[in-house]
């Protein structure tokens, strides 16, 4: 498993001093803040729904890192459930999708923590080893604790050894049968094999990740935004409109993923679309929460209102919280 984020071959550099900054406010203010929550935050129905964010923290003793990661590369150093809220909650979220991190492998006691926690608030998405002869009692013991989907990607295997296998096809029919999703986390270049999977599992509920990462080197081809479309063929198969921060020019006010989106809004209808920001990478290096919501919020013009409730809260629902 990687060790870096997997949208880039780097880490981008962090201002460790702002980062720092920033945590100590947030975890100083967390206590009035969820005190003092926003009617989003108490009527769940009125706010919105960040459908994927990570989340982490410093205490290793009480949640060791996996095998081959280290303190230094969690950056930024820490970003607990109450940093987090108090990134969203000004901006009108109420609940939110947490996404296992890779720091942790196979062990999803952090999250499930943070969603026990906070009940209602968070859903989650594990990380789980697909090779275990324990998988099915894995996920279904998952099932039970709030886990609403399973994050799966090639790793360093090709795409057709990875999801052909006789693991990965064990993990759809477990998704079918329970009604869980398969998150994919993939590039490009997978959606061929991905759109196979999907035809032999009409079943499974399926999400892809952040566009299939479509404009991750700055380029948003149209063959790529086509093989994309084309999955939307497959009633159970959703796309996170995610991650504007990674792709294409890869910034605010990320105008220049409109003729995507506006593109995909017309394969998969709203009601497949979900909005994400990835935090805590959304907010970094001078960006924003804010300008992440308000792409879809307000700047995407050809969006009605009944669209943008789909995008911003009522597919993420379906799909995660129910």
């Amino acid at each position: 498993m990687s060790s870096l984020h997997p949208l880039s071959p780097q880490h981008a550099s962090v201002n460790r001093r702002d980062v720092l900054r920033r945590g100590a406010l947030a975890l100083g203010s967390s206590t009035m803040l969820l005190a003092r929550q926003t009617d989003a935050a108490d009527d769940p129905n009125a706010g919105y729904i960040d459908a994927h964010v990570h989340v982490w923290t410093p205490d290793i003793k009480r949640y060791p890192l996996a095998a081959g990661f280290t303190p230094a590369q969690m950056l930024p150093p820490s970003f607990t459930p109450q940093q987090l809220l108090a990134e969203a909650r000004p901006c009108g979220v109420a609940r939110i999708v947490l996404i296992q991190m890779s720091y942790y492998g196979f062990d999803n006691s952090y999250m499930l923590a943070a969603m026990r926690e906070f009940p209602g608030v968070f859903s989650g998405v594990a990380v789980i080893d697909e090779k275990s002869s324990q998988v099915g009692d894995t996920v279904r013991e998952l099932k039970k604790q709030g886990v609403r989907g399973f994050r799966i990607h090639p790793a360093k295997q090709t795409v057709d050894r990875w999801l052909f296998s006789p693991e990965m096809e064990a993990m759809w029919k477990l998704g079918a049968s329970e009604k869980l999703a398969m998150c994919a986390l993939v590039n490009p270049e997978a959606l061929g094999p991905l759109d196979t999977m999907c035809q032999r599992h009409p079943d499974t509920p399926v999400v892809i990740d952040h566009f299939a990462r479509i404009g991750v080197d700055g380029n948003v081809r149209d063959s790529d935004v086509d093989n994309l479309c084309r999955l939307a063929r497959h009633a159970n198969t959703h796309v996170k409109v995610s991650a504007f921060y990674a792709l294409g020019k890869k910034q605010a006010p990320y105008l220049d993923l409109a003729p995507m989106i506006r593109r995909l809004l017309s394969a998969f209808g709203p009601e497949r679309l979900m909005w994400a920001t990835d935090c805590p990478y959304q907010v970094q290096d001078g960006r924003t929460y804010r300008d992440s919501i308000e792409l879809v919020r307000s700047r995407l013009d050809f969006l009605t209102a009944d669209q943008r409730t789909w995008l911003l809260r009522k597919t993420a629902d379906r799909v995660f919280f129910n």
